[in-house]
């Protein structure tokens, strides 16, 4: 079944149409929230709809992750890469200061 006002597909009921968290290009490994989150949720990712499980409440604004990744994964977000992991990441874990070494905080 396709969302009405959004041409992607949806699972579920009707009321639940929508999602929570977006991937913002093909191939990131990052989702960002669109609201505070917790449980499990839906992300928009290009013409999809999936569901991920999230292990810890994400803020709204703040990314996790979609799959699971290892220390030392180039993450990225916008098609490009952020930052490099500094411990593995598993899917629905928040990304963050905390478990990535940002690409833009380095020394020149």
């Amino acid at each position: 079944m396709l969302h009405p006002h959004r041409g992607v597909p949806v699972t579920g009921r009707k009321e639940e149409a929508g999602w929570d968290a977006v991937q913002i290009a093909p191939g990131d490994h990052v989702a960002v929230a669109l609201r505070d989150l917790s449980g499990t949720v839906r992300v928009r990712c290009g013409d999809e709809i999936l569901s991920v499980a999230l292990r810890e409440p994400i803020p709204l604004g703040h990314k996790f992750a979609l799959s699971d990744l290892s220390e030392g994964d180039e993450v990225l977000k916008y098609g490009a890469p952020i930052g490099r992991l500094t411990r593995p990441v598993a899917a629905g874990e928040h990304v963050h200061i905390h478990n990535l070494r940002s690409q833009r905080a380095r020394a020149a």
